[in-house]
């Protein structure tokens, strides 16, 4: 399974950013059910909190995975000019 990649501080900001967006678009949709808008910002709240509670992120995940594989290859035998 994945570790956490993500701090305590960083989870618990992720936590209350989703909630208010998950709380925000549900309250939209109540009031206007045919837009599509309210939905994806519950979409996008919904997978923030779960990432405040796993502590996981994968965009970070993905970038620190690039990162090593551009620190692992050999760029100096490459000439600018």
């Amino acid at each position: 399974m994945f570790k956490p990649n993500i701090g305590t501080l960083n989870a618990l900001i992720r936590i209350t950013c989703g909630l208010t967006l998950l709380s925000w678009g549900t309250a939209q949709l109540v009031k206007r059910p045919y837009r599509n808008f309210p939905l994806l910002s519950v979409m996008a709240g919904a997978m923030k909190v779960a990432e405040g509670i796993t502590r996981f992120c994968p965009v970070v995940f993905l970038y620190e995975e690039r990162v090593e594989e551009y620190e692992e290859d050999d760029y100096s035998n490459i000439n600018p000019s």
